[in-house]
């Protein structure tokens, strides 16, 4: 059977989100900004034209926002989240498999409906996410995943594709490949462009006709497999099941600098409670724990200090009460008076699955019951929001928290906050 793959991107997702409760902002320069409201982290296709760029300062464009020109809101990512699984659920109705490829991005298996009208089923696609739930998105279809990619780069700049592109014809795939700068390839960082580049590698299809022994030479096995995917050969399968992170790390810029321990022990706590959620989201434990702190380096009157400590604990776990009472420890241990500290974090590596994990003859954690409480925890927070339920030392007070000036309503997920229709 031949193999045919689907990529769905959604357009400027971070803004179309915001664009779907509030039809105002339709037309409008429109973008979002980072943690603690520092940057800009996506944009409208307005905001671009405007001369706006990816991680650009937001004191750059305060006038802009404050005389109405452009709008602004601080990232609302329980309200991305909640819109891209409504997404990739609508995307699950058109074929049995997919992979979820980031919060915007999703494979769709298409290899069964060769026979069908693979134009009009994108075009039947891409009308009923955005009717089902507000989100424009682009297509491209092809036979490998490398081609659907950059059909789909190529849908989204097309006037005349106006978002979707079907690349199954060889004379179409060649003008596609010439048409694609070798920067724009998936897979072509930034110094494998340059180094392709010096060698008169300019496009997708200049790279196409390299040698395989030269590519396995220069660029590895990796580069070979891309190779062969540009030219046609499938080699990289749908991923049902995303693979289980070998590293998990929560860390936050606090929106008001912090001076004592208790605050910063409220937000050590609450980041290793969050990395202890990941961990059994994706049925794993962590054997091994690393705490960090550090000052505002480019404050030039405040006194720096950055410091970090690792534990390694007797057994892996994916317990709120273990992981907090080490990043504790670690905390303590690497904490000084006297300073204004601007972001700590936790970092869990020696990832293992929780039905592996090597126990100590001498441990005396009930592990069972901490299960079932964290399985309790969980449940909890599902039905009425995270940290509900809550270790102590995740306090109350939460002084740190990131500021977000510009934060919209969490218009699906709060009952509060679900937008009223009134008829007339």
């Amino acid at each position: 059977m031949t193999t045919l793959f689907a990529l769905c991107d959604c357009n400027n997702f971070y803004a179309s989100c915001e664009r779907v409760f509030n039809p105002a902002l339709n037309g409008k320069p429109v973008v979002i900004l980072s943690n603690n409201d520092g940057c800009v982290i996506a944009r409208s296709n307005e905001a671009k034209e405007q001369g706006i760029q990816m991680g650009e300062p937001y004191f750059k464009i305060r006038n802009l926002v404050e005389n109405k020109l452009v709008d602004a809101f601080s990232s609302n990512y329980v309200l991305y989240g909640d819109m891209s699984d409504r997404v990739m659920q609508t995307l699950s109705q058109f074929t049995p498999n997919l992979e979820v490829y980031s919060i915007d991005e999703c494979f769709l298996d298409l290899s069964g409906f060769s026979s069908t009208n693979l134009l009009n089923y994108a075009w039947e696609i891409k009308q009923t996410v955005h009717q089902w739930t507000g989100i424009p998105v682009s297509l491209g279809v092809a036979p490998t995943k490398a081609l659907a990619k950059l059909a789909n780069k190529l849908a989204k700049k097309s006037s005349k594709a106006n978002g979707v592109l079907v690349l199954t014809n060889p004379f179409h795939i060649r003008k596609a490949l010439e048409a694609t700068k070798i920067d724009n390839v998936w897979g072509i960082g930034r110094q494998y462009a340059t180094f392709l580049k010096k060698r008169n590698v300019h496009t997708a299809y200049d790279f196409t006709q390299l040698s395989e022994n030269w590519v396995r030479q220069h660029m590895t096995v990796v580069g070979v497999r891309l190779l062969k995917e540009l030219r046609g050969e499938s080699c990289l399968d749908l991923e049902d099941v995303a693979p289980a992170k070998k590293g998990i790390c929560t860390s936050r810029s606090f929106g008001a600098r912090v001076n004592t321990f208790e605050d910063l022990q409220e937000a050590t706590a609450s980041y290793a409670a969050r990395c202890a959620r990941k961990l059994r989201q994706q049925k794993s434990c962590a054997k091994v724990i690393t705490v960090f702190v550090n000052t505002n380096q480019f404050s030039e009157r405040d006194s720096q200090y950055h410091a970090s400590k690792t534990i390694c604990m007797p057994v892996a776990t994916s317990s709120d009460m273990e992981l907090t009472q080490y990043a504790i420890i670690a905390l303590k241990a690497i904490y000084r008076d006297g300073y204004l500290y601007k972001k700590s974090g936790v970092y869990v590596t020696d990832i293992v699955p929780e039905n592996q994990i090597q126990y100590d003859l001498l441990d005396k954690v009930n592990r069972d019951k901490h299960s079932k409480l964290m399985g309790v925890i969980d449940n909890l927070s599902d039905r009425f929001g995270r940290s509900k339920v809550r270790v102590a030392t995740q306090g109350f007070k939460n002084t740190w928290q990131l500021k977000s000036d510009f934060k919209s309503p969490f218009y699906t997920t709060k009952l509060n906050d679900i937008p009223t229709v009134y008829l007339r």
